[in-house]
Parts: structure tokens; C-alpha cells; sequence
């Protein structure tokens, strides 16, 4: 490992060589662009007001869902049912997609708390998600950097009765590449996408403007069966967990896991179309979208053609619970790498809600197996976050990811098992139903080969401090 510091900077920069026809990549941008068509064709072909037979027919669904969900036992579901996709009842009688909804089509446990702020207009639901850290992010070691920074999205939501469907339309925005400018945020350890056209190390890459610009169509077929369509020009496949930053096991953390480009990354792709059926407590989904990962124009929509593919199956046993395993294939997601990448997931999520608190737990394994040179890296993560007496907020993340990007100029690309290890705590200075105002902290430890010693430290240690800044819990105006 002495030689690495001896060996020459050089730029692995190749051409990207597409695998699909010029044909073929027309037909799957017009599959994209009649599925989209479809979808906004409805909506204009409905009327603003509902119509008193689609409030029965709501409501009589709600309560059929409510049964199936939770046993016939006359108990009823918390308002509040999920962050970002909650299944609350309003007046007009509409259900989102899913209980356990989440980012994309993914699912989390149906009993995670809401933080949202909802109205109705004219026969569609209006809701408002987000979330806001301010902070001074320090992280320790030669290879180290402080900075003042701020990681951050907000995300409308749009919902509407289509004939005996719902229709979901999702705006997710972020201001990081203002708010924590290139090359991103300081993280020891962190690997993915680039900085002016060199590999970004260190450092974890702000998050595009127009993070999700998505549809979301279900309709119920039969008793228990459900179809499902969704898709955008900015859409998350289905691919992987629910996004780190959707999570409730990571409500509280501003930082993303080391393992982020093996679990999860995929949640901003520029052109998705997924189908699939939700069966009783099942889902099974496949996905066709743009596998290249976002250049450094994090401002811009970069469409291209839906040259990969995911599939990915689901299970809900019970409010508390969900689960998922997911497989898929990536044409060149790299930008400095030429070839194709295969990735497998899957996780658990468990959520307990207590009185005056909550406890959110998410188990996540990802696998990335590149092509080109036949290696395999592997992630494992372990997270948790408790709210108790109402305004207080402890997390855990533990980590164990395999890093072979910490020194790209070396044409070997060794790989290294990195553990990272964070603990840390919320107060909620502002607790009320219009907003959540937290001030926080955590530190994070590592665990490392002793030959990166000479680049890290023997013993580095990160920590920031912070304002966590979103919406109450969920409510009705």
C-alpha cells in the first residue's frame, strides 16, 4: 500500500458504449413518454368534484382496506399512518396507494408517524413533506474537512380519484448543490459520482433540484389485487430499500450511509416506468429507467434511454412490519467506468409506535457486482431511531461496507471493509402541530484496515451539530 502514494494521478475517462439500437431506445423513450401521457390524459378527463357514487365507493374501500389491513377485529389504524404517505381519510373519502406507501412504490411499516401538513381543493388532496438540517459538519483525520452546510428537500403531493383509481403526482425539490456546494458534504469514507470529471472520495454528492417529478396510478382489478403504475422523468425504480432519507429509522440523521451507492442511489434516475400488483400483503414490481447516475449539472433533468431494469418483491405481514428483496441490472451507471453493474438488496423494517414516542428499525444488505472485472462489494446496515416523551430523539447507524473507490488513481482499485459507527440525539425545541424545530448532534467512529492508517488516521472521529427543522404532525386545514 506504500506504492499508492507513489503511483501517478491518472483520469480512467472512457467513452460510454451503448448496448441498445437506436430503435430500440426510441421505443422504450415513447413507452415512457405514453405511459406519462396516459396518466395526465386522465387527470384532465376527470371533473374537479367527485361524485357522490365515488365517495361511496371510496369510502367503502377504506373500510374494506381497514378490515383486510388489520384483521376484522374493530380496530382502527392511527391518523397518522406514515412519513411522507400516511393512509388518513380525509372528507372526500381518499386513500393514498398504500398504507405502507413510501419513496417511489417502495413500502415501510404502516404505522410510522407523519409528519405532513394536508388540505383539500376542489376534490384533490394537497400535502406538503420535508425536511431541513442546518449544520457544522466536521469529520476527522488527515483526510478530514469542517464545513457549515445544509442537506434538504421538500416534496408536494397531489392525489385525485380517477374513476375507481387513485392518482398520486409527487414534486420532490432540493436546494443542496446551493446549500452544501461542490464537492458536496465532508464524509470520511464515502464514495460515488463525480467532481469536476475526477471521482468524488470523501465527500458524499449534494442531492438534483427536481430530486422526484413522478405519477403514481392504482387500481383495484379484483378483491385483494391491485395494478399499479408509476413513472417519471425524475422517478426512484424499484430498486432497493425506501430511500435513507424517507426512512423513519433515519428521520433524525442528515448524514446517508456509507452504503448508499449499493442499497439505495437509484432514488433519483432520469426516466423510470414501473408495473406491478399488490396481492392481499404482497407486491411484485418491475422497473425499466435510465441506470446512469446523475452528472455534476445537478440543476438539470439528463433524460436518456431506459436501458436497465429491476424487479423487486415486497411483503407487509402486519402494520409493524415490511420487508424486500430486489434485483437489477445497470447499464454503465458510472460515469468514469465502462462497464455494467448487477445489484441485489434487501431489508427489514420494523416500527412500534408507544405513548408519547415511536420506535423505527431498518435492516439493509446491498451487493454491487461489476461486470467488467467480475467483483462483488457488499453492505450491511443497522439503524434505529426512538422518539420518547414526545421531544426527544435518540439514533444509532452501524455500518460494514466494502470500499474499492477510495483511491481511484490506483489501477488495482483494492478494496477495503470499512465500519462506521454513529450515535446521536434530538430535543425538539418547537413541538406542535405546525412545525418541529430539533436541535441535534452525533459522532461517528470507524473501523478500518490497518494499512489506511497512513491516510486516515489511526483513530479518526467525526461529529456535527445541528437544526432539524419540518412539518408537525400530520393534520388537516
Amino acid at each position: 500500500m506504500h506504492l499508492i502514494s507513489k503511483m501517478p494521478v491518472s483520469v480512467r475517462l472512457r467513452r460510454r458504449n451503448r448496448r441498445f439500437t437506436r430503435s430500440l431506445a426510441s421505443r422504450l423513450l415513447r413507452h415512457i413518454a405514453e405511459a406519462t401521457a396516459f396518466v395526465f390524459l386522465l387527470v384532465s378527463a376527470t371533473s374537479a368534484q367527485i361524485t357522490e357514487a365515488d365517495r361511496d365507493f371510496a369510502v367503502a374501500s377504506q373500510q374494506e382496506h381497514d378490515e383486510q389491513s388489520h384483521g376484522r377485529d374493530g380496530k382502527h389504524m392511527d391518523h397518522a399512518q406514515g412519513q411522507m404517505s400516511m393512509e388518513a381519510s380525509t372528507e372526500e373519502g381518499i386513500a393514498l396507494p398504500s398504507a405502507h406507501a413510501s419513496s417511489g412504490t417502495g413500502w415501510q411499516p404502516a404505522s410510522v408517524p407523519s409528519h405532513l401538513s394536508m388540505t383539500s381543493r376542489g376534490g384533490w388532496e394537497l400535502m406538503l413533506h420535508g425536511n431541513v438540517f442546518v449544520r457544522y459538519n466536521q469529520q476527522g483525520g488527515p483526510r478530514g474537512a469542517g464545513k457549515a452546510e445544509s442537506a434538504n428537500y421538500v416534496m408536494l403531493m397531489e392525489q385525485h380519484r380517477i374513476g375507481q383509481g387513485v392518482l398520486l403526482l409527487r414534486e420532490m425539490f432540493s436546494a443542496e448543490s446551493l446549500t452544501s456546494p461542490h464537492p458536496g458534504f465532508p464524509q470520511l469514507f464515502q464514495t460515488g459520482e463525480t467532481y469536476h470529471g475526477q471521482p468524488l472520495v470523501d465527500h458524499q454528492h449534494p442531492h438534483n433540484v427536481f430530486a422526484e417529478l413522478a405519477a403514481y396510478y392504482t387500481l383495484p382489478i379484483r378483491e385483494k389485487v391491485t395494478w399499479l403504475l408509476y413513472g417519471g422523468p425524475s422517478a426512484e425504480p424499484a430498486l432497493g430499500p425506501v430511500t435513507y432519507m424517507h426512512r423513519a429509522s433515519a428521520a433524525e440523521n442528515p448524514s446517508a450511509p456509507l452504503g448508499h451507492h449499493l442499497q439505495d442511489s437509484t432514488h433519483t434516475s432520469f426516466g423510470v416506468v414501473t408495473t406491478g400488483f399488490i396481492i392481499d400483503r404482497f407486491k411484485v414490481e418491475a422497473s425499466a429507467f435510465n441506470g446512469r447516475e446523475p452528472n455534476e449539472e445537478r440543476w438539470s433533468i439528463q433524460a436518456g434511454a431506459l436501458d436497465s431494469w429491476s424487479l423487486r418483491g415486497s411483503i407487509a405481514p402486519g402494520r409493524n412490519w415490511t420487508a424486500q428483496y430486489s434485483y437489477g441490472r445497470l447499464l454503465h451507471p458510472e460515469a468514469l467506468e465502462p462497464g455494467n453493474e448487477k445489484r441485489q438488496t434487501a431489508s427489514v423494517a420494523y416500527n412500534r409506535s408507544f405513548t408519547a414516542g415511536n420506535w423505527a428499525t431498518t435492516l439493509v444488505w446491498g451487493r454491487k457486482h461489476k461486470e467488467l472485472d467480475g467483483t462483488n462489494q457488499n453492505s450491511y446496515l443497522l439503524e434505529s431511531t426512538v422518539n420518547f416523551r414526545a421531544r426527544n430523539y435518540a439514533y444509532s447507524r452501524l455500518e460494514l461496507v466494502d470500499k474499492d473507490e477510495l483511491f481511484p488513481s490506483v489501477a488495482a482499485h483494492p478494496s477495503f471493509r470499512i465500519g462506521a459507527y454513529t450515535v446521536g440525539g434530538v430535543r425538539d425545541l418547537v413541538h406542535d402541530s405546525a412545525g418541529q424545530i430539533g436541535l441535534g448532534a452525533d459522532v461517528t467512529f470507524y473501523s478500518k484496515p490497518a494499512v489506511l492508517d497512513q491516510f486516515y488516521g489511526a483513530n479518526p472521529v467525526s461529529f456535527s451539530i445541528f437544526l432539524r427543522f419540518r412539518p408537525g404532525s400530520s393534520h388537516m386545514h
